[in-house]
């Protein structure tokens, strides 16, 4: 009896000790992880700390293609590479109102070949945003200009492989400086969006001697149906099927001031300076799965738009002037298969005709989403003609496969 006595007092001090052990883990489990931060799972990875005092949300993305080559006076040629590969952090330090944005590119056609006396283009975006009210933003840093549609959407949410021929020549792409941006959108009201810049004209990642040119960029928003779906305006085709019809009408004007480059914030360095103006129309339209756009993009300049080494007249570089229009129109399926066709006009100007082609292109497409512009599967075919001053034209065409993912 006194054996069974023992026994049972035995086992309630290890049940007692036990439960002991047990409350004391939970609590100290419980102040271990009310130190760590929270994750959400939304766009890319959140992290917020407890206290809320900062937050870091994480995305990458990723092209990779394949290209067949087919140019006139060239051997047919297969080319497969990482297009782009992008790391992108953003979110807030110490107020929701006081935001950051970092974008940083890794792959070779993104970063550009590495030369002696440059810096390398690893930065895409490095910029400081302030947001008193939903109205206003104000920014400082590298970041995109508010230039054409096209390239203010991001290259991930495109539905052909690649932007045109008239963006790669007559945008004014990412600066260092100010901007504000002052927005009011609405759901199905007229809404609208004004813009400004005040950036050093030289392109991103510039460190070279300072100079006295800056420049002024300003733009105008108009949507006279409302506003997009989830920012629609920010994404080629209607991937979101709008219920109701949308329309965006816009216009930017640049003004950069003894610019140094060939096209202002890109290009190789001029012989001489140049103050370029750049005009910037689009419209875009999104119904039912019915996605249209339309792009007019021009470059002058206030002198002779060539440039010539005074230590070797042979040697010339000029300002890419000339003027451009796009055409761009969809049909996204309930099933999310996509077909796209898009037709573009470049017309070089009088100062340079001899020097650089008029083109024409042609493309078609097919795209499958399989999770928005974030994971699809692209296909396209482009033709170009190529029509010289001499009289003489080149044809060349390539067909491309490309898988997007991201988060």
């Amino acid at each position: 009896m006194k054996r069974l006595l023992l026994i049972g007092t035995f086992l309630v001090s290890i049940s007692m000790t036990a439960q002991i052990t047990i409350e004391q883990t939970k609590h100290d489990n419980d102040i271990k992880l009310s130190a760590l931060p929270y994750y959400s799972f939304g766009k890319g990875i959140g992290i917020t700390s407890p206290d809320s005092i900062f937050q870091m949300n994480i995305r990458f993305r990723m092209q990779n293609r394949a290209t067949y080559l087919d140019e006139d006076g060239e051997a047919a040629a297969y080319d497969g590479q990482v297009r782009r590969l992008r790391l992108r952090f953003d979110g807030y330090v110490g107020n929701p109102k006081f935001l950051y944005a970092i974008q940083l590119s890794f792959a070779p056609g993104d970063v550009g070949e590495v030369k002696e006396g440059e810096n390398i283009n690893i930065i895409r975006d490095a910029v400081i945003f302030y947001r008193p009210n939903k109205h206003w933003n104000i920014s400082f840093g590298q970041t995109k200009l508010p230039g054409n549609r096209q390239r203010v959407n991001s290259s991930g949410g495109l539905q052909l492989t690649d932007r045109t021929i008239n963006n790669a020549k007559f945008t004014i792409d990412r600066d260092f400086g100010f901007q504000v941006h002052n927005m009011n959108e609405f759901k199905d009201k007229f809404s609208y969006n004004f813009k400004a810049a005040l950036s050093g004209g030289e392109g991103r990642n510039q460190t070279g001697k300072a100079d006295d040119g800056v420049a002024v960029t300003g733009k105008i928003e108009l949507m006279p149906l409302g506003a997009f779906s989830k920012d629609g305006t920010y994404f080629e085709g209607d991937i979101l099927r709008e219920k109701k019809p949308k329309l965006l009408l816009s216009g930017a004007f640049q003004q950069n001031n003894h610019a140094q480059r060939t096209q202002g914030q890109l290009g190789n360095d001029l012989f001489e300076r140049r103050t370029m103006k750049s005009v910037l129309l689009d419209a875009m339209f999104k119904y039912n799965g019915w996605a249209a756009m339309m792009s007019y993009m021009s470059r002058t300049t206030n002198e002779n738009a060539i440039t010539v080494n005074p230590e070797d007249v042979t040697e010339r570089n000029y300002v890419y002037v000339g003027n451009g229009f796009d055409y761009q129109a969809s049909y996204n399926t309930k099933s999310n298969y996509e077909f796209i066709a898009r037709y573009s006009i470049q017309n070089v100007g009088k100062d340079i005709a001899a020097l650089a082609p008029n083109v024409r292109e042609y493309s078609v497409g097919v795209t499958k989403y399989i999770w928005e512009h974030a994971f699809k599967l692209q296909a396209e075919v482009n033709y170009d003609t190529l029509n010289y001053f001499d009289g003489s034209s080149k044809n060349n065409w390539y067909v491309r496969f490309q898988v997007e993912i991201g988060i």
